[in-house]
């Protein structure tokens, strides 16, 4: 059997463009990172259905069964990834979800 030279090209179709750059990559990488985690995923759940659209983080605690150290670490991880917004009233700090960013990251990664 001999084998021939053929063209030289790529083994396959080159990437579509549109493909997410670096720092898109990194943010929703972060997104989906802070929903790796069962009970981070609770958390925003609870905040979702809430009626006002927002909970203390005293709220938070009992709910997951969390020391408030806890809580606010998990928070904090959504809150950095741009998931919850985060606004202190005296003592206590309050969260709500933030609009669309669920929705952004998937379709970010999602073919029109």
């Amino acid at each position: 059997m001999t084998v021939t030279a053929t063209e030289d090209r790529a083994c396959c179709p080159t990437v579509a463009s549109g493909t997410v750059d670096v720092d898109q990559a990194e943010r929703i990488a972060r997104v989906f990172k802070a929903l790796g985690d069962p009970t981070r995923v609770r958390l925003l759940s609870m905040l979702s259905a809430s009626g006002t659209g927002e909970l203390c983080i005293c709220d938070l605690t009992d709910p997951v069964g969390l020391a408030q150290p806890t809580v606010s670490h998990h928070m904090k991880q959504l809150v950095d990834a741009g998931l919850v917004s985060r606004e202190q009233r005296g003592k206590w700090a309050y969260y709500r979800v933030a609009e669309g960013a669920l929705e952004t990251a998937a379709r970010t990664l999602l073919p029109l």
